[in-house]
């Protein structure tokens, strides 16, 4: 049956599971006794730039709809960095683990997400699709890659969303005079799960019905929200220099250089959200031109605000008297400002809508270009063909997020979020560098293999360093002048013994290999200063994925790629 006949909202079993080993209970039992062969045959798969760009598309059986600038791209790089993050972690972390010195931290995890700015302008100049990191590993890295690159780009949209929903409705408390969970409804459930938020279930809803309904829309909607929340986070930056007082500064690093670190990678979280902008590339009208100003120009400028931000806060309190719970509003108090905290909560729930805005297009355009390759199930691929928005891959990240929000306070999954976002960002560089220097059937094995101990002693270095720096010895470098003069050999062997085989045709990453190096060294560093809970977490969460790869995601992709596909009826 034609595809417009059919309409949009279907929800037959072929919809969901139209390859060949999801048939018949006997072809699933013949496909999973193939495990070890199917999945040798995805480990080593790749797919390659015309295929993502042309052939994935047709699976969403209608085009999106090319309706975006450069200017809509800067405000959306806007609307998805700057939320809550920078108001509450910023108190906490000069408070808790960096004084004064939380300006460096913001500097130093700037410099990591800058970096990691490049890496997806890159990919997202050649390779314009909805996909985003998604898409790139899976030319670069493989299917297998991708694939747990995909797990973490839904647990973060799931859990992100939810958690930003739940945030939303303590500011709008606050700005209501209220405590933060006063409009949240008191049950006997166990704690972490007795506060239920149906603010936080209205507010989700609302974000995703109108990313369904229409990019241009929502990027309007976007640029006035981002504009007012602009302007509050410059009236606090001024107010804070005129209530400035310089000895706030002093002792600069009370925490030493580890608080430092420590705080650099909480506060790298505030600026998470970037990579929505890459997965617009199949809506924006010059990719090419639009996406690097995009991307670039609002990354940059939004580095240098944070920075001013967390200095402001610095100067005004002492960081022993900063408030880690509502750092700008106590601040703004104590210089004589008492409405200032109001004005803190408005620029806070402006940011945050903004979030769940852009967060809901970028995330629903990561879902569709997984479901196009049939990791889920392709019906979340559909585009819808009036609204050009993919409304079932905005459905399938909403309804388990409200759910969340509306149950759970969020405080166990944090660190697991951001060990899932420092793991995709250090993918990218890796990813990069193999761009760079493998093309198949072009690169000899013997220049392959070079590439592959270079990136092993890069990798295994910037480990070593994370875990030494981790064992926190005082006044020990020892460890540091192995693992360092390693990571330098690594990249210096890329340098000078693996000959790069492709030249970017648009825009490029400069300094190639230093910058991507740095990059997975800094991402490493960085995971390391998470804790150990957070590595339990993401391991469980990991291994959650794969249970669900080699029982459904392997034999799909694998029919997928086999074109074993039972036609639509």
């Amino acid at each position: 049956m034609d595809n417009e006949e059919r309409g949009y909202w279907r929800w037959s079993k072929s919809d969901f599971f139209p390859e060949e080993s999801f048939q018949s209970f006997g072809s699933y039992r013949a496909a999973l006794s193939q495990t070890c062969s199917r999945f040798k045959n995805r480990l080593v798969s790749r797919s390659d730039d015309e295929n993502e760009r042309f052939e994935l598309k047709k699976q969403s059986e209608h085009e999106m709809k090319r309706c975006l600038t450069w200017w809509d791209l800067v405000w959306f790089g806007f609307g998805s960095v700057i939320g809550a993050g920078i108001f509450v972690l910023t108190g906490q972390e000069a408070h808790e683990q960096a004084g004064p010195a939380i300006v460096l931290s913001y500097v130093v995890s700037g410099l990591s997400a800058m970096l990691s700015v490049f890496f997806y302008t890159e990919f997202a100049v050649e390779i314009p699709v909805a996909g985003g990191s998604f898409a790139y590993l899976r030319i670069e890295l493989g299917d297998f890659a991708a694939f747990i690159t995909a797990g973490n780009i839904l647990l973060e949209s799931i859990v992100g969303t939810a958690a930003v929903a739940r945030a939303w409705t303590s500011y709008f408390a606050t700005l209501l005079n209220r405590s933060p969970n006063a409009l949240r409804i008191r049950t006997d459930l166990s704690s972490g799960f007795n506060l239920l938020d149906p603010i936080a279930v209205v507010v989700i809803a609302a974000s995703a019905t109108i990313a369904s309904i229409s990019t241009r829309k929502t990027s309007l909607l976007n640029w006035i929200a981002s504009a007012i929340n602009t302007l509050v986070i410059f009236f606090v930056i001024i107010a804070g220099f005129i209530h400035a007082d310089t000895s706030n500064l002093t002792p600069f690093l009370p925490y030493g250089p580890e608080g430092v670190f420590r705080a650099a990678a909480v506060v790298y979280f505030a600026y998470g959200g970037f990579d929505s902008i890459a997965t617009m590339a199949e809506e924006t009208k010059n990719p090419s031109r639009d996406i690097p100003i995009g991307l670039l120009g609002s990354m940059s400028i939004i580095t240098v605000i944070y920075c001013l931000m967390a200095l402001s806060l610095s100067m005004m309190q002492k960081y022993t008297d900063i408030d880690p719970n509502a750092a700008y509003s106590v601040a703004f108090q104590s210089v004589g400002m008492k409405w200032g905290k109001y004005l803190v909560a408005l620029g806070a729930l402006k940011g945050m809508t903004t979030v769940l805005l852009v967060g809901a297009l970028g995330q629903a355009r990561y879902v569709t270009h997984i479901a196009r390759t049939h990791m889920i199930p392709p019906i979340f691929a559909l585009v819808h063909p009036k609204t050009g928005t993919p409304i079932n891959a905005n459905l399938l990240v909403s309804i388990p997020s409200a759910l969340i929000a509306f149950f759970s306070g969020l405080d166990v999954l944090t660190s697991l979020l951001s060990i899932s976002t420092l793991f995709i960002f250090t993918m990218m560089p890796i990813a990069l560098l193999v761009r760079r220097y493998y093309v198949r059937q072009v690169t000899p094995r013997f220049h392959l293999i070079k590439l592959i101990i270079c990136l092993l002693f890069v990798v295994a270095s910037s480990m070593g360093t994370s875990a030494y720096w981790g064992m926190q010895l005082k006044g020990s470098w020892i460890g540091y002048t192995i693992t360092v003069p390693f990571w330098f050999l690594g990249t210096l062997g890329i340098v000078f013994f693996v000959p790069q085989q492709r030249t970017p045709k648009v825009w490029g990453v400069p300094l190639v290999p230093w910058l991507p190096c740095l990059s997975i060294a800094i991402n490493i560093f960085l995971m390391g200063s998470l804790g150990a809970m957070a590595f339990v977490r993401f391991g469980v969460c990991t291994l959650a994925m794969l249970l669900y790869y080699f029982l459904l995601g392997l034999h799909a992709t694998f029919d997928m790629a086999h074109q074993q596909i039972v036609p639509r009826s």
